[in-house]
């Protein structure tokens, strides 16, 4: 897969970190919201191990503030900047649904766009997309941050999911998109149960011959049913993250990048 130049190969599973820099986020809101702090811990990340550092500026959560797409860039592009002058060898995904937003990540030195969305909440993502020839995370979600809680009512949940997998991927060859990864989008828009029929048929996203992400870290799909916290969530992460390898999944999307790195290294 050609990140800006920039090759990753999918032929091992990779670690993609996460590096939020909202105040609001369910985990470590607050933390890195400013760019200094952001490099530190971007550093941290990078010398742990991760492969593709993933940089977001709007908390998806529900309940969480709105933010504007000027307020959105206003955060993202500075740490950009910052990032890629301190570690020109890292390789950034953009956390993002707004095409507009996205756009001016890329061009401010990212590589992949992530789109929480999967192009439903912005319809120039796709033409972006294909305009760009970037990377591109394809995630289900239903509704929006705020709504999709009450979206799910599904037929078949890895079913529909591989059918809405197949009408946006076609859409996307259609614009001449090359580089797709699909994330199942645990947590968003299914209950606690689906999400666990969903990863215990995983591998049937596999149809589509494309790479699959994986992020549960830390999620309430793991707090919630074991009566913890976030902060209490990281074994219940390595033993989701060590079913996903089992599945097939190539990319692991984790606050902890260390523990993930073992994981990997354990298991292939």
């Amino acid at each position: 897969m050609n990140a800006g130049g920039k090759l990753i190969d999918l032929s091992s599973p990779k670690v993609m970190g996460i590096l939020n820099i909202t105040p609001d986020s369910f985990y470590d809101g607050g933390r890195y919201n400013s760019t200094e702090a952001a490099l530190i811990h971007a550093e941290k990340l990078l010398t742990a191990g991760a492969d593709i550092l993933d940089i977001g500026a709007y908390s998806s959560r529900p309940g969480a503030a709105d933010v504007t797409a000027d307020e959105e860039r206003t955060r993202l592009l500075p740490v950009i900047e910052a990032v890629t002058r301190r570690f020109p060898a890292s390789i950034l995904s953009i956390d993002t649904f707004r095409a507009e937003v996205a756009r001016a990540c890329i061009e401010a030195g990212a590589h992949i766009i992530n789109d929480i969305s999967g192009g439903t909440l912005d319809g120039q993502m796709f033409a972006t997309v294909a305009e760009l020839q970037v990377p591109y995370v394809l995630m289900h979600m239903r509704g929006t941050p705020d709504t999709m809680q009450q979206l799910t009512n599904y037929v078949d949940p890895a079913q529909d999911i591989t059918l809405f997998f197949g009408t946006q991927i076609a859409a996307l060859r259609q614009l001449g998109v090359r580089d797709i990864i699909l994330d199942p989008g645990f947590g968003f828009a299914k209950t606690l149960q689906q999400n666990y029929d969903l990863l215990n048929r995983l591998e049937e996203l596999h149809v589509h011959g494309l790479p699959i992400l994986g992020a549960v870290s830390r999620k309430s799909m793991i707090y919630k049913k074991l009566g913890i916290t976030p902060e209490e969530a990281l074994n219940g992460t390595t033993v989701l993250n060590t079913l996903l390898l089992t599945k097939g999944v190539q990319i692991l999307r984790v606050h902890d990048v260390k523990t993930a790195k073992e994981v990997i290294a354990l298991m292939t």
